[in-house]
């Protein structure tokens, strides 16, 4: 009987080792792979890593690099050379452009009596060479008006071609003395003109396009 006993207590003590033996290796198991089991995450896939800024330089780059960083440039139109200035010759007719008429009364600018008014006509080449101008009464005419009437134009009645070309140096003025009888003109130059009554006259000088100054004198 006690040969029995002790038997059914040996085998009693080895199952309650036994059965602590697979308690701890389950529990070693648990906490080995606890961490890698289907319903957890690690931490670091729980926390998602910031994602890094795009740096604007590198995508120019790469922008550049795939062709696309800028339009292709617009072509700009080739200016056409602008030809030198003709060069002038010495002798040639005269350009408007390069002349400057001028009209100066006389010393007097109320005429009284029988004074005849006076003008001085300067014409003067401002261009770079000598030039070649007409002068005469046809073409550098000295017309008198008074108001809205023409009085008097050293053009009307002019005897032969009324021609008179001179050469113009450059800067040295072209001057000219005209008088007027203070009597009317007109372009079918009467036998008996009409003599101006007093008042005030305007006096001005006119070749082609260009005119001088008003000259304004009276007549008594």
């Amino acid at each position: 009987m006690r040969g029995d006993g002790g038997d059914v207590y040996w085998r009693r003590r080895m199952s309650v080792l036994v059965a602590v033996l697979v308690v701890v290796a389950v529990v070693a198991w648990a906490c080995s792979s606890g961490g890698s089991g289907p319903g957890r995450t690690s931490s670091a896939q729980s926390s998602p890593s910031p994602t890094p800024s795009a740096d604007p330089l590198l995508a120019g780059l790469r922008t550049l690099a795939l062709g696309t960083a800028s339009p292709t440039p617009t072509p700009t139109a080739t200016p056409t050379p602008t030809p030198a200035a003709e060069q002038k010759e010495p002798g040639q007719p005269c350009a408007e452009e390069d002349l400057v008429l001028s009209l100066q009364n006389g010393k007097e600018q109320i005429y009284a009596g029988d004074a005849r008014p006076t003008f001085l006509v300067t014409l003067v080449n401002t261009g770079p060479v000598m030039c070649t101008a007409d002068v005469g009464p046809r073409a550098m005419e000295i017309r008198i008006t008074s108001g809205a009437d023409r009085i008097w134009s050293n053009a009307d009645c002019v005897s032969g071609s009324g021609t008179e070309v001179e050469e113009l140096q450059r800067g040295v003025p072209h001057v000219r003395s005209v008088e007027w009888d203070r009597r009317r003109s007109s372009a079918d130059c009467p036998a008996t003109p009409a003599t101006a009554l007093p008042g005030t006259y305007v006096a001005t000088a006119r070749m082609g396009q260009l005119r001088s100054g008003k000259g304004v004198f009276h007549l008594r």
